[in-house]
């Protein structure tokens, strides 16, 4: 099927795989607050963290064209697995197919490292975050090509996104998962002082993350880092602002019920919104 693109400017678009991505939406609406957004989620066919790269790479490149064929010049996929496993081919393979060069598509790893090597003293770093992110090895790869003399090591944690989904992120139950994976990372490598959290679900478990981390290890949740990047961006592609509109309005776009997104979106964000269902082609 053709993509029908319009040169109308559009609002940003913003993907996740579920609801995590609403961490990332909400840092940078309160940074620019001037901008329209435009979020999807593809909660029907959520999680991403255990697919294959092609698969990830399919739903991902569905859910941008989407985006896109809903006015959106620039989607920032505020998902560390589809910027582990398909944000590369995206930008190499298929935008320039597109003969549009007002299209963007950018991820939330790059800007996550880019800060690393500002905040830690060690240059000893530690990655929590989902199976498919730790096993692309985009962390490490990021961060040693600005910062070769940072050490990287990476821990899995299976269980923390069903824990979130699952409002059960405060609970006593959440603590023998968040302490055991914290405790693997921490016996790789003693020396690290900052943790990413790589995984944008993984704010709602900060409380327990603290509890279980030394004092002197530091905890980087993604969406400031982020924000300020995509501020940045913006500032130095006066194109890409252009098509970018300003009227302050954020729509919510879910593959799965909107009435369950609505539901989930409010743990997210603290307020209730309103969401409409999609499919993707």
């Amino acid at each position: 099927m053709k993509l029908m693109l319009t040169d109308q400017p559009g609002p940003i678009g913003v993907f996740d795989s579920g609801y995590g991505g609403l961490t990332i939406l909400h840092q940078i609406r309160q940074l620019m607050p001037q901008y329209d957004y435009l979020y999807l989620g593809d909660n029907a066919r959520t999680p991403y963290g255990t697919r294959s790269f092609e698969v990830v790479y399919e739903f991902t490149w569905e859910a941008v064209r989407k985006l896109f064929s809903m006015g959106c010049h620039l989607v920032i996929l505020a998902c560390n697995t589809a910027s582990a496993k398909a944000l590369r081919s995206i930008q190499q393979n298929d935008l320039p197919l597109l003969g549009d060069d007002t299209r963007r598509v950018l991820g939330v790893i790059r800007p996550t490292a880019e800060c690393v090597g500002q905040l830690t003293h060690s240059r000893h770093v530690g990655i929590l975050a989902t199976s498919g992110t730790i096993s692309s090895g985009s962390y490490p790869l990021e961060i040693n090509k600005l910062y070769p003399d940072i050490t990287v090591s990476g821990e899995a944690c299976p269980m923390w996104v069903p824990l979130v989904e699952n409002y059960e992120y405060d609970s006593p139950g959440a603590d023998y998962f968040v302490q055991k994976r914290i405790g693997n990372l921490l016996r790789k490598d003693p020396l690290i002082d900052t943790i990413i959290l790589g995984c944008t679900h993984y704010p709602l478990l900060l409380n327990k993350i603290l509890k279980y981390t030394p004092r002197n290890v530091r905890i980087v949740p993604q969406g400031e880092y982020v924000a300020n990047s995509l501020k940045d961006y913006l500032q130095r592609h006066a194109d890409i602002k252009a098509v970018c509109t300003e009227g302050g309005t954020c729509r919510f776009l879910t593959t799965e019920s909107p009435e369950r997104f609505m539901d989930s979106a409010s743990i997210f964000l603290r307020r209730q919104v309103r969401a409409e269902r999609v499919v993707l082609e």
